[in-house]
C-alpha cells in the first residue's frame, strides 16, 4: 500500500485537474453564451442592412443632387456588414467587436445626414414608402439595443469569469482573451431627433 503522502498528492492533483477542467469548460460555455448573444444582434443587424437599401432607393427619386450622401450611406452599410460578418466569425474577438462599433457608428452617422436633408425636401418627407421604411429601421434599431444589452452581459460574465484567479490561469494557458462590450453609438439616439415626422 503506498503511503499516505502519496495517496494526499494524488487527491491534491486529482482535484487539481477536476478544478481546471471545471474552469475551462466555464469559459468557453461563457464563450458560446456570448455567441448565441451576438447571434441576437446579427438577426437585427441584417435586417438593418436589407432595409437601408430600400430607404436609399426611395430617396433616390428625390434626392438626385445629393448623390454622395446616398452613396456614403451605402458605402457606410457595406463597411458595418462586413464588420458584422467578422463579428459573426468570432463573436468574443475584442478587435472585430471594437470595428463593429466603429463601423456602425459611421453607417448611423451617414443615416443621420441623410435624414437632415431629407427634413429639407417636403415631397419626400410626404413619402409613405420612406415613412414605413424609417419606422421599420427605428424598431429594427430597438431591437438591436435590447440585444445588445444582453450580448454586453453575457460578455461582462465572461470577462469577469476570465479575468478572476484562479481560473485566470486557465484563462491564459488557453488563450482566453478578454472581449469588448458593443457600446450603443451617440448618433443613433440623436437621429432618433431627426427621423422624418409623420
Amino acid at each position: 500500500m503506498p503511503p499516505v503522502s502519496t495517496l494526499v498528492w494524488i487527491a491534491v492533483l486529482a482535484l487539481l485537474v477536476f478544478w481546471a477542467v471545471g474552469a475551462y469548460n466555464r469559459l468557453i460555455r461563457l464563450k458560446n453564451i456570448i455567441g448565441n448573444a451576438f447571434g441576437q444582434i446579427d438577426v437585427q443587424l441584417k435586417r438593418r442592412y436589407d432595409l437601408i437599401p430600400n430607404l436609399v432607393d426611395v430617396a433616390k427619386k428625390y434626392l438626385q443632387h445629393e448623390q454622395q450622401t446616398l452613396e456614403a450611406v451605402i458605402a457606410a452599410r457595406n463597411q458595418a456588414r462586413s464588420a458584422s460578418d467578422a463579428v459573426r466569425s468570432r463573436p468574443a474577438n475584442a478587435a472585430a467587436v471594437t470595428a463593429l462599433a466603429v463601423a456602425e457608428q459611421a453607417l448611423d452617422g451617414s443615416l443621420g445626414r441623410l435624414f437632415a436633408v431629407a427634413e429639407a425636401y417636403p415631397e419626400l418627407k410626404a413619402d409613405q414608402t420612406l415613412r414605413e421604411l424609417s419606422e421599420e429601421l427605428t424598431s429594427t434599431e430597438n431591437k438591436v439595443g435590447f440585444a445588445r444589452q444582453a450580448y454586453n452581459d453575457a460578455v461582462l460574465d465572461y470577462n469577469n469569469a476570465q479575468g478572476q484567479f484562479p481560473a485566470l490561469l486557465i484563462a491564459r494557458l488557453f488563450g482566453f482573451a478578454p472581449s469588448a462590450m458593443l457600446q450603443a453609438t451617440e448618433s443613433a439616439t440623436e437621429r432618433q431627433a431627426v427621423r422624418i415626422q409623420m
